[in-house]
């Protein structure tokens, strides 16, 4: 489960921090799930975010798999919730379109306009925690503009629709 930190000054974002948690370690799902919780909790406490961004669950074919990352988003919203921070959802489509222009980029493209927008040294080598950092990112860029369902029908609509969000 990855996790990303950024900082927003005025109308600029700054990266603080990409990370993610090592569950494979746990056998038990409950354990897991406190870990969630209870790293969560630690990073609200350290860098008090004012909101949080998650990548909305998304239909698989694997039940068992997807009962399991609901459960962990859950834990991770709740964690938030109960330290009154709102949460916004965006869906995988949407944050990949945020970052790249493209809904269905890989996560190494994901990753690298990452590395590109923020200066980033270098990548992880699980791309879980950029999957946290691009959702900060959507909602950076999406903030006080959030839609539901937004398509664009290629790259000169996105263009086109979004030009304070190119530098020129």
């Amino acid at each position: 489960m990855g996790f990303g930190l950024i900082k927003v000054i005025g109308k600029q974002m700054q990266f603080i921090q990409l990370n993610e948690l090592q569950l494979s370690k746990y056998d038990d799902h409950y354990v897991r799930l406190r870990h969630i919780f209870e790293r969560t909790i630690e990073l609200i406490e350290t860098f008090h975010p004012d909101e949080i961004a998650i990548e909305a669950p998304f239909f698989g074919k694997n039940v068992q798999s997807m009962l399991k990352l609901g459960r962990a988003q859950g834990v991770a919203m709740a964690a938030g919730l109960s330290r009154q921070i709102p949460i916004t959802e965006y869906s995988p489509k949407k944050i990949k379109m945020a970052i790249t222009g493209n809904g269905n980029a890989s996560k190494e493209q994901v990753a690298k306009m990452l590395q590109s927008t923020l200066g980033l040294k270098e990548l992880p080598k699980n791309l879980d925690s950029t999957d946290g950092l691009a959702a900060a990112v959507c909602h950076f860029y999406n903030q006080g503009r959030v839609s539901v369902g937004k398509n664009y029908s290629g790259w000169a609509a996105f263009v086109k629709q979004n030009e304070k969000r190119i530098n020129k």
